[in-house]
């Protein structure tokens, strides 16, 4: 990191951290969204306008507001007008209705609530009328305006936790997240030394801004001071135009997001994608090393992948000039600050990018342990050279006959077959076994259809072991997977085929 990024690193809070890099770089842009651009100095002077108008409205310290909204520049200002504000922010991803919504407006005890009236054709505002949602306002109707030097002074403590975050919510009732503004500069600023970026570069969002990923991206940014292209809806390739006419440097989002890129890619060979592109980087999800070598030889780009959740940002992160071995087969390294302890296999963290707790105290004392470190309930080890290799979920553990089968190993050979696009592996309940292994196999474009004899002979030329063998297998589609980072999602595949014999 360079001495003004490491030194802006150290800002207290994030309204410190965006006025010190709109001191330096005020006319540079920040966020780039079709035809529109948005400088540093322009959003420091925005939210504090904005923040004005918010005050008048009834929004002061401490004042907790929930926002659903997609990725706009807007949505940027508001967060910021906000953390002008030393408010509670509650980002909510735009995907969602009804159940988590009002569970997050009840949860968080929500006083007001920006919405982005009616998107995609759905009627946000209604939905929140419906709830019985306080203080709604359409943020995109435009946003209230007043005189910023009515303002008081801007927060000066950095450690409050002024952030509540959700956790997906797949299997139970989302957790409400307590973050505070260091716990995301630390996770952002681990992003930023480890990507080795410079003020040249163009990144990109393709992922909801209200996801934890959005501070995380927005701290690299100040930091370095160059910009991101938002994108409100991505699909390819309809977004290629958008990363060509901005000349994207750095791309991605998750495993899912790759998987895209280098479909688009094998459409156009010997032709680059996106002729700026150097770098894809993202995490969310893991990353099959098979993956990683199609990016690199078909692309002509470097992949490098991390390791974050909810709870801390981002835990550990691939660098550039890490060894083609650790980049493909692991989720790189951690920073200094953060402390990553490996107990009975599973991965507990320590640090200053770890959130506070949970809104609920139970919640709270069930995920720390008696020195603080959080239990994250995934399963890996530290190698020799200090990177994480993840073995997978300890709910994603399938116990056959006693023994311990771990999905994501399986998954990982599998991906190396030419007919698996994608693949999932699930344990399904199983009166003689407790569990037996089903592979949920999304296939290659223009591929066959895959057998469940053709995949374990496969497998079994890889060398895994017969036990660990996929008993069932089921052919889709596509594979069920969140709005955010494209997670699969298998607790629906466990719904749909715990009931199948084969």
């Amino acid at each position: 990191m360079n001495a003004t990024a490491h030194d802006l690193g150290t800002s207290r809070t994030l309204w410190d951290l965006l006025a010190r890099r709109a001191d330096l770089t005020p006319d540079r842009p920040v966020f780039l969204q079709h035809r529109r651009r948005l400088t540093f100095g322009e959003l420091r002077d925005r939210a504090e306008r904005t923040a004005a108008g918010l005050c008048g409205m009834g929004v002061r310290p401490g004042t907790v507001v929930a926002w659903q909204l997609p990725t706009r520049i807007e949505t940027a200002v508001l967060s910021f007008t906000l953390a002008r504000l030393g408010a509670v922010q509650s980002p909510v991803i735009p995907f969602y209705r009804d159940r988590e919504v009002g569970f997050a407006l009840r949860e968080s005890k929500a006083e007001f609530f920006a919405v982005p009236g009616v998107w995609r054709g759905y009627d946000h505002t209604e939905m929140a009328r419906r709830l019985g949602a306080k203080g709604i306002f359409e943020a995109y109707d435009g946003l209230p305006d007043g005189d910023p030097e009515l303002l008081p002074a801007p927060p000066a403590d950095g450690t409050s936790a002024r952030w509540i975050y959700w956790t997906s919510g797949t299997t139970s009732d989302p957790k409400g997240v307590l973050h505070t503004d260091r716990s995301l500069i630390a996770g952002g600023s681990c992003l930023a030394h480890a990507l080795r970026l410079t003020a040249d570069d163009v990144g990109s969002m393709a992922f909801p801004y209200a996801h934890i990923a959005g501070p995380d991206y927005t701290v690299m940014l100040l930091l370095y001071g160059f910009p991101a292209v938002l994108f409100e809806q991505f699909a390819l390739p309809d977004a290629l135009d958008a990363y060509r006419t901005h000349g994207v440097t750095v791309a991605g989002g998750s495993t899912a997001f790759y998987s895209m890129f280098l479909a688009e890619q094998r459409r156009q060979p010997g032709e680059k994608v996106i002729p700026t592109l150097r770098l894809l980087a993202g995490g969310g999800a893991p990353k099959p090393p098979e993956i990683y070598d199609a990016v690199v030889r078909e692309m002509g780009v470097q992949l490098t992948h991390g390791y974050g959740m909810t709870e801390v940002p981002l835990i550990t992160m691939g660098a550039p000039d890490d060894t083609v071995e650790n980049l493909a087969t692991t989720e790189g390294r951690p920073p200094r600050g953060m402390e990553i302890r490996i107990v009975d296999g599973e991965v507990l963290l320590r640090g200053e990018g770890v959130c506070q707790g949970y809104l609920d105290p139970a919640q709270t004392a069930e995920a720390f342990d008696e020195e603080g470190f959080l239990r994250t309930g995934d399963l890996g080890f530290l190698s020799g050279s200090g990177h994480l290799v993840l073995t997978g979920r300890r709910k994603d553990v399938i116990i056959r006959k006693g023994g311990n089968i771990s999905a994501k190993e399986i998954e990982d050979l599998l991906h190396g077959h030419p007919d698996v696009g994608d693949v999932a592996v699930v344990g399904l309940p199983d009166a003689e076994r407790g569990e037996r292994v089903c592979a949920v196999v999304e296939r290659s474009p223009g591929a066959g259809e895959p057998t469940l004899r053709a995949l374990t002979a496969y497998l079994r030329a890889e060398g895994l072991s017969v036990h660990k063998l996929p008993e069932q297998l089921e052919v889709v589609d596509a594979l069920p997977r969140n709005e955010t980072l494209r997670k699969v999602l298998k607790y629906k595949l466990r719904e749909r085929y715990s009931g199948t014999v084969k």
